[in-house]
């Protein structure tokens, strides 16, 4: 039998306090929950700087159902805290400045050109060390 968070294609998350690090993969789907403690979407993925090895952003995953009209909202990474209770992030916002944020499909994720001030600007965050 298989621990309630597992899936076939991926195994349990790890949510022993005792560990600090965690690969990118199995940050992938863990869910977001907004200041309240309400779930607000999961991370669908994070994006790297490639040069320094820095975590830039998730990619928040809200809305939709079953992957159809998801929206994709990136957000600063130091924003997202990881609760071990919740065995998730919480990010200081709630779902109405989540969703006036910038909204990305999966074509634009990778154009960070464009993107990026966009957040910073929106979150009140410094411009990225990037």
């Amino acid at each position: 039998m298989q621990p309630e968070n597992a899936t076939p294609d991926r195994p349990a998350r790890d949510t022993r306090p005792h560990r600090r690090l965690i690969s990118a993969d199995r940050v992938q789907g863990a869910p977001v929950f907004d200041r309240e403690g309400h779930k607000v979407g999961h991370v669908e993925d994070v994006m790297l700087d490639k040069l320094s090895g820095h975590v830039a952003y998730a990619i928040m995953s809200h809305g939709g159902f079953l992957g159809a009209a998801e929206h994709y909202y990136p957000i600063p990474w130091t924003m997202l805290h990881y609760d071990i209770d919740k065995a998730g992030y919480v990010v200081p916002l709630d779902k109405a400045q989540l969703e006036s944020g910038p909204a990305l499909d999966k074509v634009q994720i990778d154009d960070d050109s464009d993107w990026t001030q966009a957040v910073h600007t929106h979150y009140g965050m410094p411009a990225p060390f990037i």
